[in-house]
């Protein structure tokens, strides 16, 4: 007995070992072949004061680029995006950097400073960033999507830096997120009394929405994400079982065995230092004006970040264009649930806001 176990942690060891190479494999076509001038890769630029990594992907570098700025904090999701990617893909179009913020994915590090992760210096990062891929792909201007998390940091970004873009989409836009959550904590509650569910009438029963210390980190991390994915309310409409995030990383080759660790490790650390900076922000008030046209697009059942307050968000924010996309069939990420109808309105929005050189790519 003692050799079977010996046995099976041995080769499961190894199987997590050959799924952590460390590298991209490169982008195919239908028939399997590599598409020449493509771009698979992993890199990594100084980015004040710290080393930090990112994934750049795209099938041809003459496209349009986006910088995609994943949710949590601190939780980089390309490794959920391609476990989840069907034949269409957005890189056929754009060249798209999913960069690792500071204390994230493959840029965590324990020495990281806490005192530096601020709203202010991911701002900053970002705009680094930025610089680095206007100069490498000799484009004056780029196009920013923010996830989640990253469409706060993208706000933020926006409304400091408007010079480096072309437009601005959020997906599953942050607004004000402590009502956001108090929305949840109802809907969730009047479900559950519904369908007679008691394990969630029993979690939520430990919180008070109406507290002024809610939503607590406790009930964000042990609690909160498990139901609303119970729901189909949270990450995905179609549901998300425990086992699929780990399951995406396990598969992913573009992390090493220590990146796929430190996946985990940055998500909590980034959360700890950065999650209330949100919760005590109001987009409503802080951030209403921008100089770059402004886009969001919601799930219909994305109760983890409010469409209702979204919708209202766009209404009264002022920005030279603007508009509202609604997927019918998606929770939180509807450019992973779905992806083809995600991809033609990224085209249509880069094809109204376009630069002349561009206009025969997108």
């Amino acid at each position: 007995m003692l050799f079977l176990i010996i046995g099976i942690v041995f080769i499961s060891l190894l199987t997590i070992l050959i799924n952590s190479p460390g590298k991209l494999p490169p982008l195919k076509d239908a028939q399997g072949n590599e598409i020449q001038g493509s771009i698979s890769e992993k890199i990594w630029i100084e980015v004040n004061g710290i080393k930090q990594g990112m994934f750049i992907r795209g099938e041809n570098i003459q496209n349009p680029i986006i910088l995609y700025l994943h949710g949590g904090p601190g939780t980089p999701m390309l490794q959920f995006i391609t476990y989840l990617e069907k034949e269409v893909r957005l890189e056929k179009y754009f060249t798209v950097c999913y960069w690792e913020q500071r204390g994230s994915g493959m840029t965590y590090h324990k020495s990281t400073d806490p005192s530096t992760m601020t709203v202010e210096q991911m701002v900053e990062d970002t705009h680094k960033v930025t610089e680095y891929l206007k100069c490498r792909f000799g484009q004056n201007k780029i196009y920013l999507i923010g996830h989640s998390w990253g469409s706060y940091l993208g706000v933020k970004t926006i409304e400091k830096y408007p010079e480096n873009y072309l437009a601005y989409v959020g997906i599953g836009q942050v607004t004000n997120q402590v009502v956001s959550e108090r929305l949840a904590y109802e809907f969730m509650g009047k479900h559950a009394q519904e369908i007679h569910d008691q394990d969630v009438i029993t979690q939520l029963g430990k919180y008070d929405p109406y507290a002024r210390c809610f939503p607590q980190l406790d009930y964000l991390v042990k609690g909160r994400t498990k139901m609303l994915n119970k729901y189909g309310i949270g990450h995905l409409h179609q549901g998300l079982s425990s086992a699929d995030i780990p399951k995406s990383l396990f598969v992913f080759k573009g992390y090493t065995l220590i990146e796929k660790v430190n996946w985990f490790l940055g998500a909590d650390f980034s959360m700890v230092h950065l999650f209330p900076a949100v919760l005590e922000d109001n987009l409503f008030i802080s951030s209403a004006k921008f100089d770059v046209p402004f886009y969001i697009i919601q799930g219909d059942y994305d109760y983890m970040v409010s469409q209702v307050l979204a919708k209202k968000y766009l209404d009264v924010i002022k920005a030279p264009k603007k508009d509202f996309f609604s997927f019918a069939n998606s929770a939180h990420s509807p450019n992973m649930e779905e992806p083809e109808k995600f991809i033609e309105i990224i085209r249509e929005i880069a094809l109204e806001n376009s630069p002349t050189e561009h206009r025969g790519h997108v």
